[in-house]
């Protein structure tokens, strides 16, 4: 993993990845990306972009862990055992441990962009050789026995953590996810979270606009899918310091989201944060 930034002031350090580093390829047309993982010393969870290709699929596979998966931009055709779901900009589709599942980018004429975050730090799948009756669901919502969820972007309820931001949970215990959770945040020119800490690893991805993350002390600008990992316990907040909106895409290493407020000055780098 390219580490363009890093910081190891006080145990485990927080990483900037480059949403613009080389992109690996794991089926014909379809290449990843890996932000978060075990190379930067997360526990418990990993994230990676992945670019399909028009007309490009990933083959039925399933994993050991949860998966939550968000459309950044095109249009994605997900089957889960058979039942064939689309996806828009922004919509979020878990998936449980051990269910078999393919993606598929339909378009002719533009590439389809996700996000995935697994609750594993390793980012492996096992593809399967495997024929399911076709069921499609188009943009409906899964039944409630099935065992995979989808929340739809335009539908999720939004919620306001500081002045001047709109976040919406896409995936969470809450939803059927385990070990994972996470969201869609969108800031105002000159909005910011407060200075704050979690109780688990988080993964930050700037989807749109352009972004000042401070941690610890240490600061950085992102922009173009650029990741901020940020360990457990380490105080951090995000800022919009542009004239035009900003957006991300945040994953924490637990079932359901938690923040602490501490004082700016530990952000900043003024006071020094406890051992």
């Amino acid at each position: 993993m390219e580490i363009v930034a890093s910081s190891a002031s006080r145990g485990r350090a927080e990483s900037i990845r480059s949403g613009r580093c080389d992109a690996v390829p794991i089926s014909s047309g379809v290449w990843v990306r890996d932000l978060v993982s075990k190379t930067c010393g997360a526990k418990g969870f990993s994230t990676f972009t992945a670019s399909f290709d028009v007309g490009s699929r990933l083959q039925y596979h399933s994993h050991g862990f949860s998966e939550a998966i968000v459309v950044l931009s095109g249009m994605a055709q997900v089957a889960v055992e058979g039942r064939r779901y689309f996806l828009k900009a922004y919509d979020c589709i878990h998936v449980p441990a051990g269910v078999a599942h393919e993606a598929v980018n339909p378009s002719r004429d533009s590439e389809l962009l996700t996000l995935s975050a697994f609750a594993s730090p390793e980012t492996s799948r096992d593809l399967l050789d495997a024929d399911f009756p076709l069921c499609e669901r188009g943009l409906a919502n899964p039944l409630p026995e099935n065992p995979e969820s989808i929340v739809r972007f335009e539908n999720a309820s939004i919620y306001e953590l500081s002045k001047g931001t709109e976040f919406r949970d896409l995936f969470a215990g809450r939803f059927g996810s385990v070990g994972i959770c996470g969201g869609y945040g969108k800031f105002r020119p000159n909005s910011s979270l407060p200075c704050h800490i979690h109780q688990y690893d988080e993964s930050i991805t700037i989807i749109d606009g352009e972004a000042v993350c401070l941690v610890q002390g240490n600061r950085y600008e992102l922009s173009g899918c650029d990741t901020a990992f940020v360990p457990q316990g380490r105080p951090h907040r995000f800022l919009n310091n542009s004239i035009s909106p900003m957006a991300m895409v945040w994953v924490y290493a637990g079932s359901e989201p938690e923040r602490t407020l501490v004082d700016p000055a530990y952000c900043d780098g003024s006071l020094i944060w406890p051992s």
